[in-house]
C-alpha cells in the first residue's frame, strides 16, 4: 500500500486498480466486523449496564443507531452536490471511530456525566456512519462490476460474519474471566473499544486505498416531498409501510432489552448473554440460504408469513425463561430461542427489503426504499426509548395466574407469573399480531397460503438435514465461497463464448 493516497475521484480507472480495490474491498470486511462486533449490539449494552446505565439510556442507546439513519437524507443531497464519495466515507469513519477511543477511557468512570458522554459518543458515532455509508454505498456500486457484486459482497459477508463469530467467543471468554463492576473487567470493556477503535481507524485507511471511479453528474435536485409522494400515494405500498412500521416497533419493543432480562432478573452473566447471540448468528447463517431460495421460488410475503410470526411467538416465548426453577432448562430453553430467532430474522430481514423492491415500479425503486427506510428508522427509533420510560411502570406491578389440578392424591399448582420485561414480550407479540394482520393486506403476485408454505419451509428442512448427515452434504454445506466463484467464472466464460460468436457470424462486427 502506498505512504500517501488520494481522496479524490478517477476520471479513469484501471482494470488492475479496479482488481485490487476489490482484493481491498474483502479484505477490510476483517476489520470493519471486528471493530463493530467488539462495540455494538450486546457489548455495547453490557458496557452500558457496567457503567449503571438506568432502562431509558438502555432504550436510547438502541434507538440511536436507527435514528441516525435518517441522516442519510441530507446525505443524498450533500453527495450530489459534492461528489467526493470516498472522501466523505473516509473522514466520517476516522471521525466517528475516534468516539470510541472516548469510550474506552470511560470504561474507569462511573456517573451521570460519563453516561452522557457515552450517549453523546455513541450519537457521533451512527451519525457520521449513517453519512458515511450512503457515500460508501454509491461509491461500491460504481467499483464492483454488476456481474461480480454477489460474488464480492458474499465473500466480504463470510469475512464479517467469521470474524464477528470468532470474537464474539473470544470476548464472551474475557468477560467470563472477569467479575461484575470490577477493576479488571474495566479493562476488558477499555481494551475492547481501544481494539474496536484501533482496527477501525486502519480499516479507514485501508478504504482510502481503495480507487473512486468519478461520479456522473447529478441530473439535478429532487426535494425530499416530491421524493415521497409516489410511495405514500400508492395504497399498496402504504399497506406494505404499515406492516413494516409497526413490525420494527414490535420487535424493538422488546429485543433492546434481552440482555437487560437476562442479566438482571434472570441473574446470567453477560458471557452467556454473548454466546446466545453467536448461536443465533450460527442459525441466521444456516437458514439464510433456505429463505433465498424460497422467496426466488415463491413470493417474499409467503415466506414473510412464516417468519415473521415465529419470530414474534419466539419474543413471546421468552417469558417462559422466568417460569422456570431449573437454571439449565432456563439455559436451554433461551439457547432454543435464540435459534428460532435467528433462523427466522433472516427470513424477514431478507424478504422485507425484497419486497419492497419488488412492489417499486421500474426507475422509482429508490423512492419507494427510501419509504421503507424511513418508517423503518423511525418506528424502530422511539420504540426503545418508549421501552425505556415505561420499564419503571411495569417494574412496579405484577400479573399472577395460578392453574390447580385437584384430586385424590393431592393438590398440583402451576403458577404464571408475568413481571417487569415479561409485559414487553407480551406487549411486542400482541403488536406483532396487528403487524401480521397489516401484511395480509399487502397484495404481492405469486404469493402461496401459509400452509402450503410451512410445508415447503419442512422440506428444505429435512434435505438439508439429510445432506448434513452426509459427508457429501456436510461438504457442500461449506462450499459456498467455491460455489460463488465457479458461477462467476462460468457466467464470465458464457458472456466470451456469447461475444466472441456474434463475433464470427456478424460481418459488422469483424470488419
Amino acid at each position: 500500500m502506498p505512504a500517501m493516497v488520494s481522496l479524490s475521484p478517477q476520471s479513469v480507472v484501471t482494470p488492475e486498480e479496479q482488481e485490487r480495490g476489490l482484493r481491498l474491498l474483502v479484505g477490510e470486511a476483517a476489520l470493519s466486523g471486528g471493530a463493530a462486533a467488539l462495540t455494538t449490539g450486546v457489548i455495547l449494552t453490557a458496557f452500558a449496564l457496567h457503567l449503571g446505565a438506568s432502562n431509558v439510556m438502555i432504550g436510547v442507546l438502541a434507538s440511536v443507531p436507527f435514528l441516525a439513519q435518517l441522516l442519510q437524507l441530507p446525505a443524498i443531497a450533500l453527495i450530489a452536490r459534492w461528489p467526493h464519495r470516498k472522501a466523505i466515507s473516509v473522514v466520517t469513519s476516522l471521525v466517528g471511530r475516534a468516539m470510541l477511543a472516548v469510550m474506552a477511557a470511560l470504561a474507569f468512570f462511573s456517573g451521570t456525566a460519563p453516561l452522557l458522554i457515552f450517549v453523546a459518543a455513541q450519537a457521533i458515532l451512527c451519525g457520521l456512519g449513517a453519512v458515511g455509508s450512503c457515500a460508501w454505498n454509491a461509491w461500491m456500486r460504481d467499483l464492483a462490476p454488476e456481474e461480480r457484486l454477489g460474488q464480492v459482497f458474499a465473500l466480504r459477508s463470510l469475512w464479517l460474519t467469521g470474524v464477528s463469530l470468532v470474537l464474539g467467543l473470544a470476548a464472551a471468554l474475557a468477560l467470563d474471566l472477569t467479575a461484575p463492576r470490577s477493576t479488571p473487567r474495566d479493562f476488558v470493556f477499555a481494551g475492547m473499544f481501544a481494539a474496536g477503535c484501533v482496527t477501525g481507524l486502519i480499516s479507514a485507511r485501508v478504504v482510502a486505498a481503495m480507487p473512486e471511479p468519478q461520479m456522473p453528474p447529478a441530473p439535478g435536485a429532487v426535494p425530499l416531498l416530491a421524493l415521497l409522494r409516489p410511495p405514500l400515494g400508492d395504497p399498496n405500498f402504504r399497506r406494505l409501510l404499515g406492516f413494516i412500521a409497526s413490525w420494527q416497533f414490535a420487535v424493538n419493543l422488546a429485543t433492546p432489552f434481552f440482555t437487560v432480562f437476562i442479566v438482571r432478573q434472570l441473574g446470567f452473566n453477560v458471557s452467556f448473554v454473548l454466546l446466545l447471540s453467536v448461536v443465533s448468528q450460527i442459525a441466521n447463517l444456516a437458514a439464510l440460504r433456505m429463505w433465498g431460495t424460497l422467496s426466488d421460488r415463491f413470493a417474499n410475503k409467503s415466506v414473510l408469513a412464516v417468519c415473521a410470526p415465529t419470530y414474534i411467538l419466539a419474543i413471546v416465548a421468552m417469558i417462559g425463561a422466568s417460569q422456570f426453577d431449573s437454571r439449565w432448562l432456563v439455559k436451554g430453553w433461551l439457547v432454543l430461542l435464540h435459534v428460532v430467532m435467528g433462523g427466522s430474522i433472516a427470513g424477514v430481514t431478507l424478504t422485507s427489503t425484497n419486497i419492497a423492491l419488488k412492489l417499486s415500479p421500474k426507475g422509482s425503486a429508490t423512492a419507494y426504499v427510501a419509504a421503507s427506510a424511513i418508517a423503518t428508522a423511525l418506528a424502530a427509533g422511539l420504540a426503545p426509548i418508549l421501552g425505556g420510560l415505561l420499564a419503571d411502570f411495569f417494574a412496579a406491578r405484577r400479573f399472577e395466574l395460578v392453574a390447580r389440578w385437584s384430586g385424590p392424591s393431592g393438590v398440583l399448582s402451576l403458577p404464571f407469573v408475568l413481571s417487569r420485561w415479561d409485559f414487553y414480550f407480551l406487549i411486542a407479540g400482541m403488536i406483532g399480531l396487528y403487524a401480521m394482520h397489516r401484511l395480509s393486506l399487502v397484495a404481492e403476485t405469486g404469493e402461496i397460503e401459509r400452509r402450503a408454505m410451512v410445508g415447503q419451509v419442512l422440506g428444505e428442512t429435512r434435505r438439508t438435514i439429510r445432506n448434513i448427515s452426509s459427508v457429501a452434504g456436510l461438504r457442500a454445506a461449506t462450499d459456498l465461497p467455491a460455489n460463488l466463484l465457479r458461477e462467476g467464472w462460468l457466467r464470465v466464460r458464457l458472456r466470451r463464448a456469447q461475444a466472441a460468436k456474434r463475433a464470427r457470424t456478424d460481418p459488422a462486427v469483424t470488419s
